[in-house]
């Protein structure tokens, strides 16, 4: 008989949430502190969603994916989780751009960054400035068409080493390209210019421990291994509204539903089109798939070590940027992720994760057999790459696997594989959900500017509090009722 991951749960809960990413975590956790009954369920044996971990023979733990944010996250985490999980959180000062164009050695910060610009570019001071703030005065709402490569060419006409510079590491930290909104690129790289990268010590299996803790403590029942099949919904004066959710085929009855899905997974599967007028199911079926990613994962054996060769390490052999070949499957642009002893106080082990950018479509055409090979071929260029900065760096490895998008759709399910939501628009089709849908609210990777640990953290505290006006709304509702 298979075991019952809802074994003992209520009949009734005034939200669930589907899906353990940080904007489903960082939902949960808000609305259980404005005092309301929550449910969180989540397909897979671990929470984190991208933001993740596993373990591997030989005590290695590899952390999923790059895991640098702005100083943000700091005030972010110590408001809307606690303290503890705050302190934990450390500047990376060792990042590196070794390419034809330039190598360069920076702490990523507004204050270097400036430096690099006018004494290794020779960019006048007063254009670096003007650059610097006009994007902190970027807003969403401004509505500017322009594109990043035009921004680029405003400032640093015929510059393609500048570009390469600025555009390389949100390319990587969130998939944006140069044919996408300027404002997509100008919020992320204003934010992270604050203070430079930042990442949390003791690795993602602490830090998600240290969530589930703080869930628990507020009343948050977490279920793992439970897939969300279904939204219920019912009509009520002439409008549908949820009312429940269909979960490893048992119906849970709830006021409102958070969904840490995919925009597109959760209005055209979850939900279904037939809850929503044809025009908003237009809207999103054309929001476009962000990038996603390929990674190499690298254990050094116990008892050896490695020279510190950088936090973050952007490696190509492209004579220019062009992010055409940062997705293409042979391409030579990758990151190279070093995990120290200190990135887990108490450890001894060093790991690198060797990320690529890539896109599902490329990977899922692949047959079973030259799928295998590519992901060999991966490995190996990989490898090879990395021996240039720890020429001895082979012979200790005793753990080496690889990572796709089709392995990213395999265990978060994540629509076509996507390791960075849905590009500009989608954003505005998550915003949309609950004018549509009574009771059904989004929050996660949407809109680049919404990518990333700090983004989705906080877009799960915007949409929990709008949830919180929305239950409480139904509360006086029926309380009017019932009086």
């Amino acid at each position: 008989m298979a075991y019952d991951w809802l074994k003992g749960i209520s009949d009734h809960y005034d939200v669930v949430v589907i899906g353990s990413g940080l904007a489903g975590l960082t939902g949960a956790n808000t609305l259980a502190k404005c005092g309301h009954k929550v449910l969180l369920l989540e397909h897979h044996y671990q929470l984190g969603g991208l933001a993740t971990w596993f373990t591997r023979k030989g005590g290695h733990i590899f952390d999923i994916s790059l895991h640098g944010f702005p100083v943000g996250m700091i005030k972010s985490v110590r408001k809307y989780w606690n303290q503890n999980i705050a302190d934990s959180i450390v500047q990376l000062k060792g990042i590196r751009f070794i390419n034809p164009q330039f190598q360069v050695d920076t702490t990523f910060d507004r204050e270097d960054f400036t430096r690099i610009l006018i004494e290794k570019f020779a960019v006048q001071a007063e254009t670096v400035e003007r650059f610097f703030r006009d994007l902190r005065e970027m807003n969403f709402y401004d509505n500017n068409p322009e594109t990043t490569a035009e921004m680029f060419d405003r400032y640093f006409p015929g510059r393609d080493d500048v570009k390469r510079l600025l555009m390389e590491p949100i390319a990587y930290a969130n998939g944006s390209t140069l044919d996408d909104p300027a404002i997509t690129f100008g919020i992320v790289f204003s934010n992270f210019m604050s203070k430079g990268v930042y990442t949390f010590q003791g690795g993602s299996d602490l830090l998600i421990k240290k969530m589930g803790e703080e869930l628990k403590k507020n009343g948050v029942e977490v279920r793992k291994h439970v897939v969300v099949e279904k939204v219920l919904t019912e009509e009520a004066g002439g409008r549908k509204h949820v009312t429940a959710v269909v979960a490893n085929g048992r119906t849970i009855r709830c006021d409102a539903v958070l969904s840490n899905a995919n925009i597109k997974s959760t209005v055209l599967r979850i939900a279904g089109a037939e809850n929503f007028s044809p025009e908003f199911v237009a809207q999103t079926d054309a929001v476009r798939i962000n990038s996603s990613s390929c990674q190499v994962y690298l254990g050094i054996r116990k008892g050896e070590s490695i020279p510190h060769i950088g936090d973050l390490v952007f490696t190509s052999d492209a004579p220019k940027f062009s992010t055409g070949e940062l997705v293409d499957m042979h391409t030579t642009s990758r990151t190279f992720s070093v995990y120290y002893p200190d990135t887990r106080p108490g450890s001894d082990r060093y790991t690198i994760v060797c990320s690529l950018n890539s896109t599902y479509a490329a990977w899922n055409s692949l047959s079973e057999e030259e799928y295998q090979k590519e992901k060999l071929r991966l490995i190996e260029e990989s490898i090879s790459t990395l021996e240039r900065h720890i020429p001895d760096v082979r012979a200790k490895l005793d753990w080496i696997e690889a990572a796709t998008p089709c392995t990213i759709e395999y265990y978060t399910r994540h629509w076509a594989g996507t390791s960075f939501g849905t590009k500009f628009e989608g954003l505005k089709v998550s915003m949309e959900l609950p004018n549509q849908l009574p009771g059904l609210f989004h929050a996660g990777s949407v809109g680049i500017i919404m990518s990333g640990w700090l983004g989705t953290i906080n877009y799960g505290v915007i949409v929990s509090n709008q949830m919180d006006k929305y239950l409480a709304e139904i509360k006086r509702a029926a309380e009017a009722v019932s009086a």
